[in-house]
């Protein structure tokens, strides 16, 4: 009790000595805003010097007694957070035609335009990140990320657009390295797959517009989880991740979890390869069980050419329906892009999926247009994309693409399309 009193009489001190200190501003700012002589601005500057003097003590004192935060820390700490936050993002745009006229104007399967025929709003992306968590055995670190999109791509592409609160979230988490041996790092919160070559970002990011179909339907979109990285040699990292589900989202709605495993392998300075595995029950889809793996690879052949490719297998073992089946679902891709010039780069894109058991291209993924009711299918593309960038920030991409499936009327009435237009993004 007594030592409340203390606190309070001290508080009441420091806050008289303030008012005085204030009070005696006015005359001053009237002195010195009238017309004065060289002896009164003399006056002035003295008593304006000895109030500094007075308002220094009052300050210490103040901070002292823990009545006030030390202003230049506390200023120095909100400016440091804000100065090294990371701000960047793009707006991208485009118009394309599908030759197939789906009936009901969306072209089943295809991303990223939704509505055929029509100019779109592609993707308008912001992410603000703390500067990259350093690896080190020696100190901690801590940073984050965050990513929004907005546009027509967004049910698509981001975690959930039926969940509240993540309509518009790409990705965020909570990074941290842990000073143990080389840095191990942890990542925690709605992340991003590690099974797809190409970038959900789009043509933003990647050489082809459009995207193809194993990023959508042998990969999966961002889902709530925990990751562990570490880097073994400078050649070979880990990752392990448990996640609420492969298309699971992020809020689950049962126990089960799965895990993926990620081992990143740079053989050499222009070769980098990346073998995953993953395994664990998606009750939210009525499958039982599904399990598999995927091969990353990434060759600068040269300083203008360069190639990558996918490998991806899913064994799907029951379901709701039939739930002692198993059934295999695999796909391959192959990208090639060689610069002409700084501004002008080809690139082409070759893929190849088969869902011989109508597990993965069926209604139930329709948010792209999804597919007429199936009993399975195989599916093959072609893409063929102009990258032209007149200036650092604006990407332009021209884009022929044909598309073949076994099932005759995938696509509306057809089984074979041409969808041509152009996208355009701005990058900041």
């Amino acid at each position: 009790m007594k030592q409340n009193r203390t606190h309070h009489l001290k508080l009441a001190t420091v806050g008289a000595c303030l008012g005085v200190a204030v009070t005696g501003l006015a005359p001053l700012q009237a002195e010195t805003t009238a017309p004065a002589q060289d002896g009164k601005l003399d006056k002035v500057e003295r008593e304006n010097q000895e109030l500094r003097k007075r308002l220094e003590v009052l300050e210490s004192l103040a901070q002292k007694e823990g009545l006030l935060a030390k202003s230049d820390a506390a200023a120095g700490t909100v400016l440091k957070a804000a100065t090294e936050s990371i701000f960047s993002g793009f707006v991208t745009a485009s118009y394309f035609h599908d030759t197939s006229h789906p009936p009901t104007g969306i072209s089943p399967g295809y991303l990223w335009n939704r509505k055929n025929d029509s100019i779109s709003l592609n993707k308008v992306k912001l992410t603000v990140a703390s500067p990259a968590v350093a690896a080190s055995g020696d100190k901690w670190d801590v940073g984050y990320r965050a990513s929004l999109i907005l546009g027509q791509d967004a049910p698509v592409v981001n975690s959930s657009a039926a969940t509240l609160g993540f309509q518009n979230l790409r990705e965020a988490y909570v990074e941290m390295n842990i000073p143990i041996g080389t840095g191990l790092n942890v990542k925690a919160g709605e992340l991003i797959s590690l099974l797809n070559y190409e970038s959900g970002d789009g043509g933003a990011a990647n050489d082809n517009f459009s995207q193809g179909y194993q990023w959508f339907f042998t990969g999966n979109g961002p889902s709530g989880g925990v990751q562990l990285g570490y880097a073994l040699t400078d050649w070979l990292d880990v990752k392990v991740r448990v996640e609420n589900g492969l298309y699971a989202g992020p809020v689950d709605n049962n126990r089960s979890k799965s895990v993926m495993v990620a081992f990143g392998i740079k053989p050499m300075d222009k070769v980098w390869l990346s073998l995953i595995g993953h395994d664990g029950y998606e009750n939210n889809l009525g499958l039982a069980h599904l399990s598999g793996g995927s091969l990353l690879a990434g060759w600068q052949a040269t300083d203008k050419l360069h190639f990558g490719t996918e490998l991806d297998y899913e064994n799907v073992r029951g379901g709701a329906v039939q739930p002692h089946t198993d059934s295999s679902v695999w796909s391959t891709g192959l990208w090639v892009s060689y610069a002409l010039t700084e501004k002008l780069t080809p690139a082409l894109r070759a893929e190849f999926l088969s869902d011989h058991d109508g597990k993965v291209a069926v209604p139930a993924y329709d948010l792209p247009g999804g597919f007429a009711a199936n009993t399975g299918q195989s599916l093959s593309s072609l893409a063929f994309t102009l990258n032209y960038k007149p200036a650092p920030n604006i990407k332009i991409q021209p884009e022929v693409r044909y598309d073949h499936s076994s099932f005759k009327t995938a696509f509306g009435t057809k089984q074979d399309r041409v969808i041509f237009g152009s996208g355009i993004s701005y990058l900041f």
